[in-house]
């Protein structure tokens, strides 16, 4: 039988994990760079991806001083040179790169914070250093968010990245932090006009995070923005879109008005199902006709209603973006499959519901029966 896709397996293999010696060889005299790859080589099979991260800095760390300034020198001296400055999206680095983050929490976190600061700031232009700073964050809030507004305005775009990324409130595998949005906007107020979409991806990521729990604030900020015309247009709409994607699926009006539709909106709504029984495993067929008296925007999502044990299970998926001319009905046709062999979301036979909805507001439900 085939074996399934390993991310760990192609991110730790002989040939990075080789690769990595020979950085550390090049940066530290007397270090046998084979030696250190076979070493970790072993570790890997029996540990998770982030595990194999903390053995990789076991390894390392006894050929390594163990006074702190001198180690983090050396840790920058074994660093590859930075990654590419002049790309703009999509180069957040190789993970076998994180270990001098997780070195400097280990060793400088307490007593050494700005020289730890220092090394994380040399490596995130090689890996992200957005789980690491997360430890200074917790430790150290004051004295690490004022070198941040530091960062925010640095050269290298992987630096002004972690700015947003390393403070976001539900950085995903991150820890917890204790950071409130009055902490954290302002950063975002020096990095939303970034030039780079890998920055401002950042940026909207970590608003969609504030918005689960104060949608007001980014509401508030974005149309801040708008008004200092500091971002292009295009881009900040597209910003705005992406911070706002939780509440416009939860149906927030002032997320709708915010992108331009109106939840008051004068539509009629005609829900068609191909068939009220459908089996675990087949397509959910299903029409939508949206008309309206007067031209105007409007965003078709549609839910589904599961049937099954314990509570109520929904979930919300994308129709259309669009605009419906008077008199012109804009149609829409889905397939959804209903798929029996999802490892995180179980289905079950029995009653479910269709719900569309246009502008945040439900316009048409129908029910089906799995089977």
């Amino acid at each position: 039988m085939a074996q399934g896709f390993s991310l760990k397996d192609q991110l730790f293999n002989a040939t990075s994990l080789g690769q990595l010696g020979a950085e550390y060889a090049a940066g530290l005299p007397g270090l046998d760079g084979d030696a250190f790859a076979r070493a970790a080589l072993s570790g890997v099979p029996d540990r998770s991806l982030m595990e194999c991260l903390d053995w990789f800095a076991d390894c390392i760390t006894p050929h390594l001083s163990q006074d702190f300034p001198e180690m983090a020198d050396q840790l920058e001296a074994m660093m590859p040179p930075p990654l590419d400055p002049t790309l703009r999206d999509d180069d957040f680095g190789r993970f076998i790169h994180a270990v001098p983050g997780i070195l400097a929490v280990r060793h400088g976190l307490d007593h050494h914070r700005d020289r730890a600061l220092d090394l994380i700031h040399a490596a995130t232009r090689r890996f992200s250093m957005e789980y690491s700073i997360r430890h200074f964050l917790n430790r150290w809030p004051e004295e690490t968010l004022a070198r941040m507004a530091v960062w925010a305005q640095d050269d290298n775009y992987h630096v002004r990245r972690l700015v947003s990324e390393g403070t976001r409130p539900k950085l995903p595998w991150g820890r917890a932090i204790g950071l409130t949005p009055a902490q954290t906007l302002p950063l975002l107020d020096r990095l939303h006009a970034d030039p780079t979409r890998f920055v401002t991806r950042s940026v909207a990521n970590h608003l969609n995070d504030i918005s689960k729990t104060d949608a007001d604030a980014v509401l508030g900020r974005l149309q801040d923005w708008q008004r200092t015309g500091a971002q292009d247009p295009s881009e900040l709409a597209w910003m705005a879109r992406h911070a706002l994607r939780t509440r416009i699926k939860a149906g927030h009006p002032g997320a709708m008005a915010h992108l331009g539709y109106a939840a008051g909106a004068k539509v009629d709504v005609q829900l068609r199902l191909e068939a009220e029984t459908v089996a675990i495993g087949d397509r959910l067929r299903f029409d939508v006709t949206v008309q309206a008296p007067a031209a105007l925007p409007v965003l078709v999502d549609y839910r589904i209603r599961f049937a099954g044990p314990g509570r109520e299970r929904e979930k919300v998926f994308k129709l259309k973006a669009g605009k419906v001319q008077a008199g012109r009905p804009l149609v829409m046709s889905k397939a959804h499959l209903m798929k029996g062999d999802a490892t995180t979301f179980a289905l079950y036979p029995g009653a479910h519901e269709l719900i569309v909805q246009v502008n945040g507001v439900d316009r048409g439900q129908v029910g089906f029966v799995l089977i």
